[in-house]
């Protein structure tokens, strides 16, 4: 005898509404990743773009970009941001986007250039926000600056802040 209720008060449903329901979750999911690969081929073009080539990630870390950089490098407690955010302005005047490359910091002036290290991957990036609000944390890396490194979410990021730039003379 089934009178159409389960056990938990909820209503049963039928097989082929279970069927269907399946069907559409996995339409969705695909959707959802195929969305996502999309967005992760297009980040680096478009933060080359948005930040003028200043966070695209370097292979050789040492005198980057003709920038002297502190040395040597510091260790320094990083967290990601951005979901939520995006759309908003950040304290130095930029838009937040998924793809946006930079960090957030508390005392460095907007626009300060930092190399970040983070297990063997290098970005040179600038600041664009205030933050981290989180203790313990120094640096919080936006979502495509993240991505670029390979940032895991909450770790040690090693960093260096730019001291000056340095033009060769003829």
């Amino acid at each position: 005898m089934n009178s159409g209720w389960n056990r938990r008060g909820r209503k049963d449903q039928s097989r082929h509404g279970q069927a269907l329901a399946a069907r559409e979750s996995r339409w969705l999911r695909w959707a959802a990743l195929a969305a996502a690969l999309l967005s992760l081929a297009l980040a680096p073009l478009a933060a080359k773009a948005q930040t003028g080539g200043a966070g695209v990630p370097i292979a050789e870390p040492a005198g980057a970009g003709g920038l002297v950089f502190s040395s040597p490098m510091r260790s320094a407690g990083a967290t990601w941001y951005g979901p939520g955010l995006y759309g908003n302005g950040t304290a130095c005047g930029w838009t937040l986007r998924p793809s946006t490359i930079g960090v957030a910091h508390r005392t460095l002036p907007c626009g300060t250039t930092v190399k970040l290290a983070y297990h063997g991957h290098y970005l040179v990036t600038r600041v664009i926000d205030r933050g981290p609000y989180t203790p313990g944390n120094d640096f919080d890396l936006t979502n495509g600056a993240r991505l670029a490194l390979g940032f895991e979410g909450v770790g040690q990021v090693r960093y260096a802040v730019a001291l000056a730039s340095h033009t060769p003379r003829d």
